[in-house]
């Protein structure tokens, strides 16, 4: 028989998010006469209908099926109307359709982009950060399990409220990978332009290619904001860009995401990554669903985009609800402004430990910040995802953690 791949066995305990469901279902049974429903605010997963004209056109989109005429089969790259779409509605017309793939999702090909570059590449991650960059990378051999909080062979970049949610970029490993997400999951900071034109610099003078997560980017309402990090000159040289339909035009179930990578951007040896990225994808990846893009391009219309505005300015009041009910406790929190996450502040706590607690005393399941990373203890994620009713009366019982 086969040994067990080394790198999956490097993987420290499960995957945070079915941790969380598997916490509350043990509460669940301890509790099974309890008349109090309890309310997740814990993982991102948009809860409210895809909206009418986007929804219209993945029905259009499954009716072509149905007929000769209209019936298509494998897209590859993605459909050259909704490539040229993107590249219109998001960059300006900036890139052309072959700098523009077309994907089920940023999850899904944050982990393609880790095959791309392979197990010899050094990783460094925000702290804390979405768990896939780091688990990710450890399954693809970039990073051994060192026994302790992190990973050898990852540098951590700590985020924290002293430095604004920005990190040093000092101990920036020379000729590595960098995953930065802007609005951040978890902390919901957002990047402003002097900051990334930094980042842009010091990965220009490092060698390091940025992956730029801008799955939240539709969530920015401040317009001195970036939403991409091609808005910095000289990032077309080193960054590719990861985005999704998910959270903006409610496509969790739908799936359906993109990835930019400029025709400029080119390994050390003055490769072309484009070329690389597009032999990745033929060969492991068949298209997105021909019914989703149909979708994806409803949603880039100009009705499309005032659903998909009204849809993130819903989970944007949601966000205000939970951030206000939080700081009415004296609790000190970053993000909900331009972001649909608000990341809470318990000093000196275990974040488990809180964990357990709103859980216990509000039937509220959240998301222990130590599930980011080492810099994550002490806080709380909650996500602004959630039906407006179940979030007021979430918000409400947020009032008992001052007991």
């Amino acid at each position: 028989m086969p040994v067990r791949n080394p790198y999956l066995a490097a993987l420290k305990a499960g995957y945070l998010f079915p941790e969380i469901a598997r916490r509350r279902r043990e509460f669940a049974a301890l509790h099974p006469d309890d008349p109090v429903r309890i309310i997740s605010l814990g993982v991102g997963n948009t809860t409210e209908p895809v909206l009418p004209v986007i929804n219209a056109g993945l029905v259009e989109g499954a009716r072509k099926l149905s007929k000769v005429e209209t019936y298509t089969g494998y897209s590859d790259e993605g459909l050259l109307e909704l490539r040229e779409a993107i590249s219109r509605v998001f960059y300006q017309s900036a890139f052309s359709a072959g700098e523009i793939f077309i994907s089920d999702g940023a999850k899904c090909d944050i982990g393609r982009l880790q095959l791309l570059f392979g197990a010899g590449v050094k990783v460094a991650v925000q702290d804390p950060s979405y768990p896939v960059y780091v688990d990710g990378s450890v399954l693809i051999g970039a990073a051994q399990n060192d026994g302790g909080e992190g990973y050898g062979g990852i540098t951590y970049l700590p985020c924290t409220a002293e430095n604004g949610y920005f990190p040093g970029l000092e101990a920036l490993p020379q000729n590595s990978l960098l995953y930065f997400c802007s609005p951040n999951n978890p902390t919901g900071a957002t990047a402003t332009k002097a900051e990334l034109t930094e980042l842009v610099h010091a990965a220009l003078k490092k060698g390091v290619i940025i992956i730029f997560d801008a799955a939240y980017a539709e969530y920015i309402r401040d317009p001195a904001l970036p939403k991409t990090i091609y808005d910095i000159p000289g990032s077309r040289n080193c960054a590719v860009e990861v985005n999704s339909f998910s959270k903006p035009a409610g496509f969790t179930g739908v799936r359906l995401g993109w990835t930019v990578v400029p025709k400029e951007l080119t390994y050390a040896g003055g490769e072309s990554v484009n070329a690389d990225w597009s032999r990745v994808m033929g060969t492991i990846f068949n298209g997105a669903s021909n019914i989703s893009q149909a979708g994806g391009l409803a949603a880039l219309t100009s009705e499309g985009l005032k659903e998909v505005r009204a849809l993130c300015d819903f989970y944007l009041g949601n966000a205000a609800l939970i951030r206000g009910a939080l700081e009415k406790q004296g609790i000190i929190c970053s993000g909900g402004v331009n972001s649909p996450y608000i990341w809470a502040r318990f000093p000196g706590r275990d974040s488990w430990e809180v964990f357990a607690e709103i859980l216990e005393k509000c039937r509220v399941v959240t998301t222990p910040g130590s599930g980011f990373g080492p810099c994550g203890q002490s806080f709380i994620r909650f996500s602004a995802f959630g039906h407006r009713a179940d979030v007021k009366e979430a918000a409400g019982r947020l009032r008992k953690l001052a007991d």
